[in-house]
């Protein structure tokens, strides 16, 4: 075969022009031979496209046959946000319960994995402090911090907390307790304590339908957002100390760890929101529904007592073009397929530092093990998202991260002990704690 025609087959995405075409018949006999999740040269799935022409019984095909729901194109849209845009709950609601299929059934692949890796490990018991600081003027003074007790026991995990969720400038405090046992079925494994209340809740793996619309009318009702850390550019330079005589910086972290300091640049938070799917009077008076849901309030009933939910939109106007135009088009720059965006950006770069050793016992491999177990609390998935990156040689003792576009977190390993003597009754529920499963309504 000559080159001349290999590049004509990677140019050939049968599904996607079926998917232009509409032909739900030939759809399903193609998806038969064909990768669903297979990306054109605009970084599009078939879902995608099937989401942004508005073609209804693509999509629900295409759902049937595990299409990624998660996956971005190259503007780094993923269905879902497409689906937002276009505005038809139907869809909204298909794509946001498949998301969260696929997010369950990712963690079940990985689950027996994560328990033989915990298992094969000895016990420990480690201590996290998170510094929380901000370049806005007077935040910093106001932000909190925390001290993260973890002990791992055969394939459990617990953490204690008293910083119960941080997100968008807003904090709850607690004494708060994260069990993992990984022992027991799914729908037993995860627990959250608040040790105060003396209630627990288990986070569940699955919602209900009242909880899946309310998600769909958040959705349907607030900006579309992506944000991002952008690691492309990333480099690790050693830090340098001394005026004339210049050599390279090292630290004794906790007063335990000796540490090479290392400078990061290339560091960028990108944010881009887009809300061609709002009108002006949406953006009037969303907020006060927005914050009503998220605080787990329910909407305004109707006269049955029924939640009134938010109406489908009115289709984008049907644009006139075809495959042909479509896929000729440079790399993510083909014609407007759905609603004209409403869109805008921004980036920021961070400079930060991170303290390599090679003393601390612990493995950045078990380390992301147990931040798996954790990642529930946002900040933590954040962290492990950090840790994930290739990082110089040794043990990340000490690291700045950016939480929000305005606030970073230092974090200290401050203490690691390996232990045979850890009490089985922390991964217990005490008996005179009371369900509630209501309790962490973002768990």
């Amino acid at each position: 075969m000559s080159i001349s025609n290999c590049a004509e087959e990677e140019d050939v995405y049968p599904l996607h022009e079926c998917i232009f075409i509409g032909d739900v018949r030939k759809l399903s006999s193609l998806l038969r031979n064909n990768d669903v999740a297979r990306k054109d040269k605009h970084g599009n799935t078939a879902l995608h496209l099937a989401v942004m022409l508005g073609r209804k019984d693509c999509i629900q095909l295409l759902l049937a046959h595990s299409a990624p729901v998660k996956v971005k194109n190259l503007a780094g849209w993923s269905p879902l946000a497409e689906a937002i845009s276009y505005g038809d709950r139907q869809t909204i609601s298909s794509l946001v319960r498949k998301l969260k299929q696929q997010a369950r059934e990712q963690m079940e692949r990985r689950r027996p994995d994560l328990i033989r890796a915990l298992a094969q490990v000895q016990d420990f018991y480690m201590e996290l402090k998170w510094d929380f600081h901000s370049w806005v003027p007077l935040v910093s003074r106001i932000l909190p911090s925390d001290v993260c007790k973890i002990y791992k026991s055969g394939s459990g995990i617990r953490l204690d907390t008293t910083l119960v969720d941080f997100t968008d400038m807003k904090w709850e405090r607690g004494d708060i307790s994260f069990i993992f046992q990984g022992e027991k079925p799914p729908s037993e494994s995860l627990t959250v304590l608040d040790n105060k209340a003396k209630v627990y809740q288990r986070v569940r793996y699955e919602e209900t339908e009242t909880e899946i619309e309310d998600e769909v009318d958040i959705l349907m009702s607030s900006d579309i957002l992506a944000a991002q850390m952008s690691t492309k550019g990333i480099s690790f330079t050693r830090a340098q100390s001394g005026w004339i005589f210049r050599e390279d910086r090292k630290e004794t972290v906790a007063g335990l760890y000796r540490s090479d300091i290392y400078t990061i640049t290339g560091l960028v938070l990108e944010s881009r929101k887009r809300r061609e799917h709002l009108s002006t009077d949406d953006l009037q008076k969303n907020k006060a529904i927005i914050e009503s849901l998220t605080k787990g309030n329910t909407q305004n009933l109707d006269t049955n007592g029924e939640p009134t939910r938010r109406a489908s939109l009115n289709p984008p106007p049907d644009n006139e073009i075809d495959w042909a135009s479509y896929i000729s088009s440079p790399p993510g720059l083909y014609p407007s397929l759905g609603r004209d965006l409403v869109y805008k950006e921004s980036s920021r770069n961070f400079r930060a530092t991170i303290a390599m050793s090679d003393d601390f016992p612990l493995s950045v491999d078990m380390l992301l093990n147990v931040l798996e177990v954790i990642a529930p609390f946002k900040h933590f998935a954040k962290l492990r998202q950090f840790v994930a990156m290739k990082l110089p040689r040794g043990f990340p003792v000490k690291i700045d991260i950016p939480i929000l576009p305005t606030v970073t977190a230092k974090i200290t390993f401050q203490k690691f002990d390996f232990r045979s003597d850890i009490a089985s009754d922390l991964f217990i529920i005490p008996d005179d704690f009371v369900e509630d499963p209501l309790r962490f309504p973002d768990l």
